[in-house]
Formats: structure tokens, C-alpha cells, sequence
């Protein structure tokens, strides 16, 4: 009832561990699929080791999550000895990855390939990171950066992971198809700030952060539904799923794939099978009987 094909990968399910929780190891990847996922996202890699930034680096109230980590990580080169390969895990693995300069981008595919992932994501979106000229607002340098990774992936599908914070998702997303992107991630987290009002500051070191959880989850809709009219290449839908029926609204904007991240932290480790387990109690309700006869179901009514 679930199964999914994204890029011609067979998922179990249309659930995929988003990157930046937990897909730091075998260990947490196997463990992520025992849960329930369909797929897991890697915590993003870049050509060198990173730190990330100072604490209080993440904030949670109502419903909304602030997080400027600083997409801290080991490097691709300490990885690609710990992960030796990712073809034979338990489950579907996503390499994401990311450069300060285009050239780096290129660099990072190749080695990332070379594990043999499933899809590499490409993260061009990461909102309190300094790229100078953000590559996620400029459609030519968006698909500069998606030409250097597909030169560098061979076979293996690139997805693209796009940013609200833009005037045109849609510009954007056009500009990754043309340059060859084989899918569409959208969206990752959108700018924001909390003030401690009593110590009249910005509560993270970093000021601003991103904003993740249920609060993101109307962006995300949106992103995705005008994504899904603009191109023809899948999109995995990220941001502020929670429920089985946040997936069913994603997927009915057009989502082949759901990207599940945040909800980890309200809902536990198992959010996978939980969420899996509302998608299918609602589509027995109603008479479905798989995720095709809801998939874009928004734009024809």
C-alpha cells in the first residue's frame, strides 16, 4: 500500500529520516530502519571536518523548533573510511552533501559517490550557514552547482535541496531540472529568531537559526505544491511532518518521498512506523488503495 519508487528506488515506504537527525552512523542508519523509515538521509558532509557553531546552538517552544548548529560533521574523507560503502545497509541511504565554493561541491559528489548512495542530496540551502552570494537564491548558481554534481555522481540521482527564504521556489527549481537534477528536495528550514525578552538578546549564539517543526509545515506545503506544477522530477517533501496526516496533505501538494526530521524529537524514534501506520488507517477509510491516487490530488480540484 506504501511502496514508493523515487529515482526508480524501491522505498518500503514514502518516509525518509531528513538530514541533520541522527544518520551519523551504520549504526544510527540500521537503527533508523528498524524504526520504520523508508529511506535515511546522512547528516550532511562537506571536504573538511567542521565544528559548527557555539551554544545555544537550538531552542524548541510551540510547536517551533530554532536550531544554527552550523552543519558541524566529520568530512567526507573521515566518513567515507567509517562508512566504507552505503549500498549494503539495511535500507535506502541519501548522501547529502554541501561546498563553501562550487568547485568543493564537485569534490565532495565525487568522493560521496564513490560509497555508492542511493541518491545524493545536495544541500545549497543551510540558512545560517555564510556561502556569501546564498547559491539558493540565484537560479544560475544553482544550476551551476547541480552541473558540477551530476559531472561528478555518474549514475547516481542528485536531488537538489531548495530554500523558502526566495522570491521564486519555482524559478529555482526550474533552473535545477534544466541543469539535470533527477529530483527536488523542498524545503529546508526557513530563517528565524527568538529574543529572550528578559536578557534582551537573541536566545541562539548564532542570532538567527532555522526554523523546523510544525510551524514550518504550511511553507513546506506551499513549496512543494507550486514545486510540483513548475517541474517534472519527484520531489521529497520536508518540513514540519509530524502526522500521518501532514504526509497525506504533503503528498497530495505532490510529494513522491516525505522527508520526516523534527518529529523525532516530539514523537520518538519510531515517528516512521507511526506516521506509516496513520497514512494507511486513512487510506483504508477512504478507500485508497496506494500513495498514486493521492500523489498531486490538490491541483486537480
Amino acid at each position: 500500500m506504501l511502496q514508493t519508487k523515487l529515482c526508480k528506488i524501491k522505498l518500503k515506504n514514502p518516509t525518509i529520516l531528513a538530514s541533520g537527525i541522527l544518520g551519523v552512523t551504520k549504526e544510527s542508519v540500521d537503527r533508523i530502519g528498524k524504526r520504520g523509515a523508508g529511506a535515511v538521509t546522512l547528516k550532511s558532509l562537506c571536504h573538511e571536518e567542521r565544528a559548527g557553531n557555539s551554544n545555544p546552538t537550538m531552542f524548541s517552544y510551540d510547536g517551533i523548533f530554532l536550531n544554527a548548529v552550523g552543519l558541524p560533521g566529520q568530512g567526507i574523507d573521515s566518513a567515507m573510511k567509517d562508512f566504507a560503502r552505503l549500498d549494503n545497509l539495511s535500507l535506502p541511504v541519501i548522501g547529502s552533501i554541501y561546498g563553501y565554493r562550487i568547485g568543493q561541491f564537485g569534490e565532495v559528489a565525487k568522493k560521496m559517490a564513490s560509497l555508492k548512495p542511493a541518491v545524493i542530496e545536495v544541500d545549497i540551502s543551510c540558512p545560517h550557514m555564510d556561502y556569501g552570494k546564498p547559491y539558493y537564491a540565484d537560479p544560475e548558481l544553482t544550476a551551476k552547482v547541480t552541473k558540477i554534481v551530476k559531472l561528478n555522481s555518474g549514475k547516481i540521482p542528485v536531488s537538489i535541496k531548495l530554500s523558502p527564504n526566495v522570491y521564486d521556489i519555482k524559478e529555482i527549481a526550474h533552473a535545477a531540472e534544466k541543469a539535470g537534477a533527477d529530483a527536488i528536495t523542498a524545503i529546508n528550514t526557513t530563517s528565524g529568531m527568538v529574543i529572550d525578552i528578559d536578557a534582551g538578546k537573541p536566545i541562539l549564539d548564532n542570532k538567527i537559526g532555522g526554523v523546523s517543526g510544525p510551524a514550518l509545515k504550511p511553507i513546506a506545503v506551499r513549496c512543494v505544491y507550486e514545486i510540483y506544477e513548475t517541474v517534472k522530477i519527484p520531489i521529497i517533501g520536508t518540513g514540519g511532518i509530524t502526522y500521518g496526516k501532514d504526509a497525506i496533505e504533503m503528498t497530495m501538494a505532490g510529494a513522491t518521498g516525505i522527508g520526516i526530521g523534527t518529529a523525532i524529537y516530539y514523537r520518538g524514534n519510531d515517528v516512521f512506523r507511526k506516521v506509516c501506520g496513520e497514512i494507511m488507517q486513512w487510506m483504508k477509510k477512504n478507500k485508497m488503495k496506494n500513495l498514486d491516487e493521492i500523489r498531486g490530488i490538490a491541483h486537480k480540484r
